[in-house]
Order: C-alpha cells, then structure tokens, then sequence
C-alpha cells in the first residue's frame, strides 16, 4: 500500500520542516511521504554538521574556498535538498527553484 503524502512547510536556511503554516517562518510547500521527510531531514543534518566542519576550517587563513572538501559537499547536498524540494513542492516551489538556477542541468 501506497504512503500516503502530507503537507509540510520547509524553510532551507535553518532547515525547518513543520506541518503547520503559522508556527514559523517557511519558504517552500511539499507534498511528501513520511519517508521521504525523513530523508529530507537526513540531508539537512549532514549539512548542518559539514557547517561546523566549515566554522572550524574557517579559521585557517590560507585555504581558499574553491580548494575547500567541506565547502563541496555542502555544496553537493545543498543541490540535494533543493533537489527533494523541486521534485516534492507545489508549483510555485518549483517555479522559485528554477529561478534560482541552482539544480545541474539547468542554465
């Protein structure tokens, strides 16, 4: 049997996801199984701990950002959870990521 979808309200920036549309601040409305919340919250954990790897590597002065791993990945699942967001959220969601030109492929 088929998971049965929700509604949830996601704000990237602070990795945010509710069910409800007044609790907090929101930038993008999804349709998404438990599952796929789940993993959604997977890829904003990994770059909320890569945040703190990048904080940490911040304070070695001659590193450069373009030669920086940690800074990659971030990167790398950033798309990732822009990604989830394109393929779950409404239309405006959609039409507001292609607008931000973020996913590969676009251009």
């Amino acid at each position: 049997m088929a998971e049965q979808k929700k509604t949830y309200y996601i704000d990237v920036g602070t990795g945010h996801i509710t069910k409800s549309a007044t609790d907090s601040t929101w930038s993008f409305k999804i349709q998404a199984t438990d599952e796929e919340i789940t993993d959604l919250r997977e890829l904003f954990d990994q770059n909320y701990s890569t945040e703190w790897q990048n904080f940490i590597r911040s304070h070695v002065p001659f590193l450069e950002y373009h030669y920086d791993k940690e800074n990659d990945a971030y990167d790398r699942t950033i798309q990732q959870v822009y990604g989830m967001l394109y393929k779950l959220g409404d239309e405006e969601a959609k039409r507001h990521i292609e607008s931000m030109n973020i996913l590969p492929g676009e251009s």
